[in-house]
């Protein structure tokens, strides 16, 4: 097994995890504990460095962890997406693969489908009925 893929595992274990009720649970159980700890120890600066240093750290490893899982889970739907453009008849298959453009080109195209659906609007208002659709 790759390193890439005992992250990629270990990764998706560990956000499956995290994203649990469970362990939200656990979370606001160690928050009220360390809350309820602070008459204990005066609320001194060691007791605020702990919760402060804890949430820090976590925070900065689930920022890389999901980044992780959400790359590969919008590369597997940019899959299935483009094959769904490619098998659809009359589908612009010039639209696989546009993640890959540079910024003003989506723009271009979001401004066209914007126009796209607009007209849409337009033409449902009139005639809002018609069951009919057109693809241009």
């Amino acid at each position: 097994m790759s390193r890439q893929s005992e992250f990629s595992k270990i990764s998706r274990s560990i956000a499956k995890f995290t994203g649990n009720p469970k362990c939200f649970a656990l979370a606001c159980f160690l928050v009220i504990a360390w809350a309820v700890t602070g008459p204990i120890f005066h609320f001194n600066n060691t007791w605020q460095l702990v919760i402060n240093t804890g949430t820090t750290i976590i925070t900065f490893l689930m920022v890389f962890l999901i980044q992780a899982t959400q790359n590969c889970d919008t590369a597997a739907m940019q899959i299935k997406l483009d094959e769904l453009i490619r098998a659809v008849e009359g589908a612009e298959n010039t639209m696989v693969s546009i993640e890959e453009l540079e910024p003003h080109e989506i723009d271009e195209l979001k401004q066209n489908f914007d126009s796209l659906g607009e007209e849409a609007r337009i033409k449902t208002a009139k005639f809002p009925n018609s069951l009919t659709t057109t693809n241009n």
